[in-house]
């Protein structure tokens, strides 16, 4: 797991710059950093320029995130931020700052104060648990209703009405959009990077 291509080093990594977004693109496989772990109102939040977690804001309301997120690393999403992923079907909390690799089965479309704000959609790879589930639509209607009403009503105490969820969609389209994140990346992010 997380073969990085990079010498030892004296000096923390940023994960966020040297990890590959796919572990195995084939298996549709991607590297995801943990920032929030499923039962918690605290929203961390990868610092894209060092790596560092930090704390981004608590909830404003008792609203806990229902599934782990994270970001997928060398992504770069219309919002200007990596993209995230919902890692489901979770049983163990995981440690905020943790590498998973996760198996990608769908991506949920969102906009967010009027930007892109794309979802991918995963279970972990070695969860034998989560073996059965191959789409989106394997975690059954519940989990829509559930994560749109999540995203939709996370900011309502402080900015009613911003957040639109459009329609979940299965690992194909998912796989369409973290490849185009990977592009914006190496396009827009990675020229900036500091050897």
């Amino acid at each position: 797991m997380a073969n990085i291509n990079h010498k030892p080093s004296k000096y923390m990594l940023n994960l966020l710059h040297v990890l590959p977004p796919f572990a195995d693109e084939e298996a549709g496989v991607v590297n995801a950093i943990i920032e929030v772990s499923a039962g918690s109102i605290n929203k961390y939040e990868l610092i894209t320029e060092s790596g560092q977690l930090k704390l981004d804001r608590v909830g404003y309301s008792s609203l806990s995130y229902p599934f782990t997120y994270g970001a997928i690393p060398m992504t770069w999403d219309y919002d200007g931020d990596p993209l995230d992923v919902e890692i489901v079907n979770i049983t163990e909390p995981l440690v905020p700052g943790s590498l998973v690799e996760a198996r990608v089965i769908g991506v949920m479309k969102f906009i967010d104060g009027g930007e892109v704000d794309d979802k991918i959609i995963a279970v972990l790879k070695d969860d034998k648990r989560s073996d059965y589930i191959k789409h989106v639509d394997d975690l059954g209607e519940y989990f829509k209703t559930e994560t749109k009403y999540f995203w939709e009503n996370i900011k309502a105490l402080k900015k009613p009405g911003t957040g639109k969820v459009e329609e979940f969609f299965g690992p194909e389209e998912a796989m369409k959009v973290l490849k185009e994140c990977a592009e914006k990346y190496n396009k827009e992010y990675a020229p900036k990077l500091e050897n």
